[in-house]
């Protein structure tokens, strides 16, 4: 089993920074890819950001592209996601996930966090 512990989240104003950062522990010897989906009030789950293993091969989101960006760090477990240029529509719960399988119809994953919350008020 793996475990996926998220930190990071909180308030901002637009236009404001936040860092994610997930913490991955037990078999984590095939959890790539990691990365981000978020669900927003009254929304389904969306893909937001993954990186993989071999070649830390990238993929974003169009709605944060060049917003967002997805990091890792290897010695620590840990995936990153620096979220710059916030807006009000980037406001959801952000899931971590581990062994990504499908970033489409809201996402399937080996593994997910419990989610932390992302607020970013106008």
């Amino acid at each position: 089993q793996v475990q996926l512990v998220e930190s990071g989240g909180g308030l901002v104003q637009a236009g404001g920074s936040l860092r994610l950062s997930c913490a991955a522990s037990g078999r984590t010897f095939n959890i790539y890819p990691m990365g981000w989906f978020r669900q927003a009030p009254g929304k389904e789950r969306e893909f937001v950001a993954l990186i993989g293993w071999s070649d830390s091969t990238t993929n974003y989101a169009d709605s944060v592209k060049g917003r967002f960006t997805i990091s890792r760090d290897d010695a620590k477990k840990t995936v990153y996601l620096q979220m710059n240029s916030l807006k009000p529509e980037d406001t959801a719960v952000y899931y971590c996930a581990a062994g990504i399988l499908t970033t489409t119809q809201q996402g399937k994953s080996d593994y997910w966090g419990q989610g932390t919350q992302v607020t970013v008020s106008s």
